[in-house]
């Protein structure tokens, strides 16, 4: 029977090293140090094994072109072993069109247009469920069958979401190897319908004036690390996205001006952002200092403060208080804040600018974009800011 991805990976050490055959004498050895592919053949007379690499490092199809390769040389009456280095230049030239490579090489292109954050997630994505699979093989030799199996482990561990976003990070590299010519087709394109269908739901936000009062209430309550209160009570002042909140750096807050700049690498749509600080948010942002100011960010790591606060604190935090995700979310802190401040009749393109929506439909950006509407927004966030204490001390005021 000849071998598949399947069987190599599955297979398991033994007591004794033992052989898995391919066929035209290619075989996988699996010992306890590893699995090796060989190629048994008989040249001049004397049996000889030349070795064609160590798997996952060299992928079957990889070890397969070069048996092939080798085979050519015996029919030519020229032994491999002696062209070894010839066959080696194969797989180099394999590993320089991998998927991992490529991926990489995309990625690097990709960066700038992406905030710290979503690179991040991109590449955790890649390394925790495409690399171990497919990153030794060659670009051109990944199918579409190959690609579901993969995608189906991810199902199979009930994260479908991530699914479909690993299949279109991949699809992204297929056609960027397709644009630089180390590839012919993007085997994604097959994959339509083969994946079970997300049913996307609005991130969980609290949105009534009387619940809100109580969540204040809770995170003032909070008994948790000094630097997590505090972000989250700075959080629904804000209201920007959790990434942008997490990123935040001294160098960004200007208290004379009461405000926070977000420089454009951070922000979704690669715009610089200003953020009006109202003057709780400026209470809350001295005491921050106390404990984070000598270093970049607001909200170090526990672990290093060359690095901000990990993704997960806020969700983790508003659990500890009581909070479920079908409850409220990091995210949910600029739901609260659109809803409201629509319903309290703030002008709406005010309300977008401030959340830096809408962004993307703009072809181009005018020098100053970044302080349209700035006087209007200042007052809107003092005014949102006020209209929480007043939640906050159990005043239900729509």
């Amino acid at each position: 029977m000849a071998l598949t991805d399947t069987l190599i990976r599955s297979a398991r050490s033994k007591e004794k090293p033992y052989k898995l055959s391919d066929g035209g004498s290619l075989y996988l050895l699996v010992n306890k140090t590893g699995k090796y592919f060989r190629f048994d053949y008989r040249f001049a007379g004397k049996r000889k094994t030349l070795a064609l690499g160590v798997y996952p490092q060299v992928s079957l199809v990889e070890a397969r072109k070069m048996h092939a390769q080798a085979r050519k040389y015996l029919q030519n009456d020229r032994d491999p072993a002696q062209f070894r280095g010839r066959i080696k230049q194969h797989q180099t030239g394999q590993t320089a069109n991998s998927f991992e490579t490529l991926a990489r090489e995309w990625f690097a292109h990709k960066l700038r247009d992406w905030t710290p954050g979503h690179a991040t997630t991109i590449m955790r994505r890649l390394e925790q469920n495409i690399f171990p699979w497919h990153g030794s093989q060659a670009i051109e030799s990944i199918s579409a069958p190959d690609l579901l199996t993969t995608l189906r482990r991810i199902e199979l561990r009930g994260t479908i979401e991530t699914a479909h976003r690993v299949k279109q990070i991949c699809s992204h590299i297929f056609r960027y190897a397709i644009a630089t010519g180390r590839a012919e087709r993007d085997p994604c394109t097959d994959l339509s319908g083969s994946l079970s269908s997300t049913k996307s739901k609005p991130m969980a936000a609290i949105t009534d004036p009387v619940q809100i009062g109580a969540l204040l209430r809770a995170i003032d309550g909070y008994q948790g690390y000094a630097l997590t209160r505090w972000a989250l009570k700075l959080a629904p002042l804000v209201f920007v996205r959790p990434g942008e909140l997490r990123y935040a750096e001294w160098t960004e807050i200007d208290t004379q001006r009461s405000q926070w700049k977000i420089p454009a690498e951070k922000m979704k749509r690669r715009i610089p952002h200003i953020v009006p600080l109202s003057r709780q948010s400026l209470a809350i942002i001295r005491k921050i200092e106390r404990i984070s100011g000598g270093g970049d960010y607001l909200f170090p790591s526990l672990r290093t403060s060359v690095r901000p606060m990990s993704n997960n604190t806020i969700l983790a935090a508003l659990r500890r208080i009581g909070y479920t995700k079908e409850e409220m979310t990091g995210h949910g802190f600029r739901i609260m804040a659109e809803h409201l401040l629509h319903k309290r009749e703030w002008p709406a393109h005010i309300i977008d600018r401030q959340l830096a929506k809408g962004q993307k439909s703009h072809p181009e950006f005018p020098p100053g974009y970044a302080y349209q509407y700035l006087p209007e927004r200042y007052k809107m966030m003092q005014s949102w800011a006020n209209y929480l204490d007043t939640l906050k001390q159990g005043i239900p005021i729509t």
